[in-house]
Order: structure tokens, then C-alpha cells, then sequence
């Protein structure tokens, strides 16, 4: 008998199949360059480019967020979860074994069927001992989908925490950049409003002295008052940029510290890659594609349901009266059995499994070719923000040097005589305004080249993860037989 079961179950080895369909990577039509020609530098997409802007105090901040934020924790620990997901599925494929054991003491009937012999004890102990084993033969590749989904699923967090990663270290240096721009436009508010002060008291000491009209008073007030009124509104940017950052940091709101202005950063260069290397790099089109995976593996395990399955136990067991003689040679039992069940009529139980994942499938399908044109159009999206931001603020940058030799003139005239104040006042509120226009500019400027690597992904992302909190699970672990 046990000869036949141990063929049995070789033979049902042997015969096992995975029915389903097998993945296949679906075909992505690429473009074949960006719409943008722009200046390109190979290899920066796997460097730690927010170091190009050479400034230490936004790379202590981008280490400070890697090993501290939240999201990055929570991340981890959603690994780690599909992690676990995955030794429970897998634990399918191996017999799962299992003791037990009760002791109870009874009272038997004197009166009861067969009757107790007279002056036969009624209480006695019972001890019962058992280690058992079952398994399911994976006959149709069953367990085998279901460990390819959660496998799958592994792969997709983990895609997900590469993608936190990759937004975290982008948010800070976009944030930082900001930061360093409203610092700058306090400045600029700052010396504006001093600088329009100082005149107003020379206008008012004139104006006491019957020299000036007071129109031209009451217009210099108007424009002091003006520049003064922009300071708190830059204060409280700065407080919530502040604030902002530690967020990111993972810390309660607070200043931040500075390192470079503005005006000492340093241009990052541009990665040189083709459309096609994001298919292989972004974390979101990675993702997206794992859970393809598991979809389309979801698929074989609903339509296994039609098959039967085959389970094997096995058991050994002993029981007593007496506890010394628990183990020995008469209390022994044994099981060695196998069983086989399939479905019949399920009334569409199982075409209704079958159709949702049939379902799921083509929902994958649609989220990963919707992520990969998404990719495609930020990328193209930031390539040409930083190439017009760069434009823009280089003709921006000239008409500030304009407006400020048209202000020096302005004045030197009046300072003779030639002309009114009023050309002054012009000249001063259009380069103040055209001052704060400039920072803008520069600053959106390096947060679209900050975009450029976001878009791109790359090499650096695993770098910065290098720094992340990790899952405590290892993927590796998880084989497969």
C-alpha cells in the first residue's frame, strides 16, 4: 500500500502543470527622442546630482530626510508586509506538519453499556500523543500563481519605496531651492524698503522746507509703504517653507539651516539618455508593471480552481490510560492516506473568480501603459522647462540690468535738476519688481532641472536608498522550489 501511494505521488509530480497564461512583457511604442534638443551629460542620471549644487547644507538635508521621514518608514514596512504575504504563500509548497497532545481524566458509568465489572475503579486517566502531516500536491500550479503574484507584489513595493525615495530627495531640493528664493526677495523687499525710506524723510525734510510739493511726499510714502508691506508676506513664506522642510525631515517645524544663496548655486548638468532607458529605471513604470505581474498570475490561480486537487496525510499517534506506557509499542497508531476532490457545479463560483482576474489583468495592463505615457510626457514636460526656464531667465536677468542703469539715471537727472522724481519712482518700482521676477525665474530654473531627474530616475535613486530606512525582510530569501 505504501509503495502505491509513494508511485502515486511521484507520478502526479511528474504529470504537474501551471495552467494560466505565462507573462509577457506587453510591446511600448517609444519615441525615438525627446521633442527638445538640449545639451546633454552622460552617466549624471546615476550620479547624487543635488551634490552639483554644491552646496553641503542641502546635502546634509537630503541625508537627514533619507534616514528620518516617515513615508520612508512606512514604505519599508509595506515591503516587509508583501514580504510576509510571500512566505505565507509559499509555505504551500512544503508538507505542513503539526503535534498535539490532551491528557483529561473520566468517570465512567457503573450502569452503563457494557456494564463495569464489580469493584471496577470508575475514574481513569486518558493520555493521547500525535504528530501528523498534510500536504497538497500543486498539481495544476496553483500555489505556484499565487507565489508569483505575491512575488510580484514583493517587487512592486519595493518599486514603491524606490519611488518615495526618488520623490523624498526631489521634494527637498526643490524645497531648499524655494527656501533660498524667498530669502533672497526678503532681501530685496528689505533693502527696497530701506532705500525708500531713507528718501522719504529727505522728501519730508524738503517738503518742510518748501522746496518739494507734497504729492511728491505722499507718492514716495505710497511706494515705502508698498515695499514695507511685502516683508511680512515673504516672512510668513519663509516660516512655512521652514516648515515644509521639516516635514520632509521628519522633525517638528523649525528653521532651517543655509548654506549657498541663490546666486552661488550651481547649475546641475542634464542626463543624456533616450526615451527608451525609463522603462527600465523609473520606479512608477517598474511598479506598475510588477503588479501586471501579478494580475496576469492571478489569472492561472483562478482558472487551477477547475482542477482537482490532491492532498497526502500522514499521521502517528498513542494513547493511554496509563502515562509511563504513552509511547510504548501497543499504544501506537498510524494514518497513511491521500485524498482527491474536484469541483462538479459551482454555479459560476469559479467563472466569476476567473472573470475578475481576467478583469484585474486588463486593468494592470491599462495603469502600466497610462504610467508609461505619463513618464514619457514629464520627462519631455521637464526638458523643456529647463531649457525655456533657462531663456527666460537670462532675458529676465537683462532687463533687471536695465531697469537698474534706467534707475541710476533717473536719478542722477533729478539729483540735477533735469527731471521730476516721478521718473525715479517709475524706474525704482519696475526694478523691484523686475528684481523679484528674476529670483522666481532662477528659481524655477534649477526646480526644473530638479524635475529632469525626478522625471528621468536612474541610478541615483539607488544611491539615496543606500541611506533609506529598509525593509527588515529579504526578498532573496524567498525561493521558489
Amino acid at each position: 500500500m505504501k509503495t502505491r501511494i509513494a508511485a502515486a505521488c511521484i507520478a502526479a509530480a511528474l504529470a504537474g502543470c501551471t495552467v494560466g497564461p505565462d507573462y509577457v512583457r506587453p510591446t511600448v511604442e517609444t519615441p525615438p527622442a525627446w521633442r527638445i534638443d538640449y545639451p546633454k551629460a552622460a552617466e549624471v542620471a546615476n550620479l547624487e546630482w543635488w551634490k552639483q549644487f554644491g552646496d553641503p547644507v542641502l546635502d546634509g538635508l537630503v541625508e537627514a530626510a533619507l534616514r528620518n521621514n516617515r513615508d520612508l518608514l512606512v514604505a519599508a514596512a509595506r515591503v516587509d508586509q508583501f514580504i510576509g504575504a510571500l512566505t505565507a504563500t509559499g509555505s504551500q509548497f512544503y508538507p505542513q506538519i503539526g503535534y498535539g497532545a490532551d491528557a483529561s481524566r473520566a468517570r465512567a458509568s457503573a450502569v452503563g453499556q457494557p456494564p463495569l465489572p464489580p469493584g471496577a475503579n470508575p475514574y481513569f486517566s486518558l493520555y493521547n500523543v500525535s504528530l501528523g502531516a498534510q500536504w497538497q500536491a500543486d498539481l495544476f500550479g496553483r500555489v505556484r500563481r499565487q507565489t508569483e503574484a505575491a512575488q510580484a507584489q514583493v517587487y512592486a513595493s519595493e518599486q514603491g519605496r524606490r519611488g518615495v525615495v526618488l520623490t523624498l530627495v526631489s521634494s527637498v531640493a526643490a524645497s531648499y531651492i524655494v527656501l533660498r528664493s524667498l530669502d533672497r526677495q526678503l532681501e530685496i523687499a528689505q533693502a527696497t524698503a530701506r532705500n525708500f525710506n531713507a528718501t522719504l524723510r529727505i522728501f519730508e525734510l524738503r517738503f518742510k522746507a518748501g522746496i518739494v510739493a507734497k504729492t511728491e511726499v505722499t507718492q514716495i510714502r505710497s511706494q515705502a509703504q508698498q515695499a514695507q508691506a511685502a516683508i511680512p508676506a515673504f516672512e510668513q513664506a519663509i516660516a512655512a517653507q521652514e516648515n515644509l522642510i521639516s516635514l520632509l525631515l521628519g522633525s517638528n517645524p523649525g528653521p532651517i539651516p543655509r548654506g549657498r544663496t541663490i546666486d552661488q548655486l550651481v547649475a546641475p548638468a542634464i542626463p543624456g539618455d533616450l526615451p527608451a532607458a525609463l522603462l527600465q529605471r523609473r520606479p512608477d513604470i517598474l511598479q506598475a508593471e510588477q503588479n501586471l505581474v501579478a494580475a496576469n498570475a492571478n489569472i492561472g490561480a483562478a482558472r487551477a480552481l477547475y482542477y482537482p486537487n490532491l492532498s497526502l496525510q500522514a499521521a502517528l499517534a498513542s494513547t493511554s490510560t496509563v502515562f509511563s506506557s504513552l509511547l510504548s509499542g501497543p499504544a501506537a497508531a498510524g494514518l497513511l492516506g491521500a485524498s482527491l476532490t474536484g469541483p462538479i457545479f459551482t454555479f459560476g463560483a469559479i467563472e466569476g473568480q476567473v472573470a475578475a482576474a481576467e478583469a484585474g489583468e486588463r486593468q494592470a495592463l491599462a495603469a502600466y501603459q497610462q504610467t508609461v505615457l505619463n513618464a514619457f510626457r514629464e520627462t519631455n514636460d521637464a526638458l523643456s522647462g529647463s531649457q525655456k526656464r533657462l531663456e527666460e531667465f537670462t532675458a529676465q536677468r537683462g532687463r533687471v540690468e536695465s531697469l537698474r542703469e534706467f534707475a541710476r539715471l533717473a536719478r542722477l537727472r533729478f539729483d540735477k535738476g533735469v527731471a521730476g522724481y516721478l521718473d525715479v519712482l517709475v524706474a525704482e518700482n519696475e526694478l523691484f519688481a523686475a528684481e523679484l521676477a528674476s529670483v522666481n525665474l532662477q528659481a524655477s530654473r534649477y526646480t526644473q532641472l530638479v524635475n529632469v531627474y525626478q522625471a528621468v530616475g536612474g541610478g541615483w535613486v539607488d544611491i539615496a536608498a543606500e541611506t533609506a530606512p529598509k525593509p527588515q525582510g529579504t526578498v532573496a530569501a524567498q525561493g521558489r522550489p
